[in-house]
């Protein structure tokens, strides 16, 4: 039990003295330690398993009321100092090895007590983080698959930041390696990021292997920064940004997050290396599949006879997206395949005699490089074209 300190010495001074030079911490989480060093100094005896245990209690109190564990240290600290020349076994000391005994004892019980303070204070550091974490997972959930009410969405998201009134845009980036949340590439990105913008402006997470940005559509170029941020942690080549358009409200982020989504989707679908792919820019690619028996029809129409070229329509088709993408430039398209002029004068003059369509006549190339860009992402020829399933 804790012992009680001998009469004469007013504890109540050097607690409020303490307290008063740790910058107005509660004389609380001061109780009982002037009696321990009291009873440490007269038997040089070392705290008991008691008296750590209501150190920790009070460290995890402190941590519980937001006390910083700096002024809890020095709060503890100020009290030793403060006590040692009122201690009954100081003032009756006979020597100066008495002395220096009794002040072993008093800083090895002050060291003792600090540590059991901040463990108790790690500790329920630690739980509260715990379940900040589980419930800031469970909103961003919500929030991402709007299985939440809205009203109540716009509630919770006070807490962690969030001012859904505002209108928000979402950036997704995906790697080789997924990640993973509180990983080291999160936690590079999300430091750098809250560094530059106010806290109630950013929310990094992760979902589903993706690292996920939340950001006002007004607050700066947060996906530019986003994307800096990401390039020291991610090997250039092996990641992708999908950026969504700006929307209002909860449901605004929802809509934000899949369309940020959709585009890195429809970039491995089509075969884009774009570092950073923005859903207006794709919006041409979404309309083109929303009817996806049109695509099927378009592409069963004017690209079947190509299975029967040499080697299959793949090859064929590559061809013609080059060409495309090369401004119908056959020197360009023949380097960037690794190809003869020659050879690819010979594919296009191909395309021409089993479609019907001349890929160098201005009035055919929208139906072609359309049905090309169906048979991206519909997978085919790899895959059958199916009207259903």
């Amino acid at each position: 039990m804790t012992e009680r300190a001998r009469p004469g010495w007013d504890t109540a001074v050097v607690t409020r003295r303490a307290a008063r030079d740790a910058g107005g911490v509660a004389v609380a989480f001061l109780a009982g330690y002037p009696e321990m060093l009291d009873g440490v100094s007269r038997t040089g005896r070392r705290l008991t398993g008691e008296e750590l245990d209501s150190r920790r209690a009070l460290g995890a109190q402190a941590a519980e009321q937001s006390v910083p564990l700096r002024a809890l240290a020095e709060l503890y600290l100020s009290a030793q100092w403060l006590s040692w020349r009122e201690l009954p076994a100081v003032a009756s000391a006979t020597g100066k090895d008495e002395v220096c005994a009794i002040a072993e004892a008093v800083m090895r019980a002050a060291d003792d007590a600090i540590v059991a303070l901040a463990d108790g204070y790690d500790r329920a550091q630690r739980l509260v983080l715990f379940q900040e974490g589980a419930e800031r997972r469970e909103f961003i959930d919500d929030l991402l698959h709007g299985r939440s009410d809205l009203g109540r969405l716009a509630e919770r998201a006070d807490r962690f930041g969030l001012r859904l009134a505002a209108s928000y845009l979402v950036a997704v980036a995906r790697a080789a390696q997924p990640f993973t949340d509180g990983d080291a590439r999160m936690r590079h990105v999300e430091t750098n990021l809250l560094a530059r913008f106010d806290s109630r402006d950013v929310l990094v997470t992760t979902k589903d292997g993706l690292l996920v940005c939340v950001a006002p559509g007004a607050t700066g170029d947060v996906p530019g920064e986003f994307a800096r941020e990401l390039e020291p942690v991610v090997p250039a080549g092996s990641g992708q940004i999908g950026i969504g358009r700006t929307h209002p409200g909860p449901a605004g982020v929802l809509r934000s997050y899949e369309e940020a989504r959709g585009a890195l989707e429809l970039a491995a679908s089509l075969g884009l290396t774009t570092p950073v792919l923005r859903a207006e820019e794709l919006l041409v690619y979404q309309v083109l599949f929303r009817d996806r028996a049109a695509i099927i029809e378009l592409v069963g129409s004017v690209l079947s006879p190509l299975v029967v070229s040499r080697g299959g329509a793949q090859p064929v088709l590559d061809t013609l997206a080059a060409y495309f993408s090369t401004g119908e430039n056959t020197t360009e398209t023949a380097r960037k395949l690794f190809l003869s002029v020659r050879a690819v004068t010979y594919r296009l003059d191909r395309v021409k005699r089993l479609t019907g369509y001349d890929p160098r006549d201005p009035a055919h190339r929208f139906t072609l490089e359309a049905a090309v860009l169906g048979a991206r992402l519909l997978g085919w020829p790899a895959r059958p074209l199916r009207t259903s399933g």
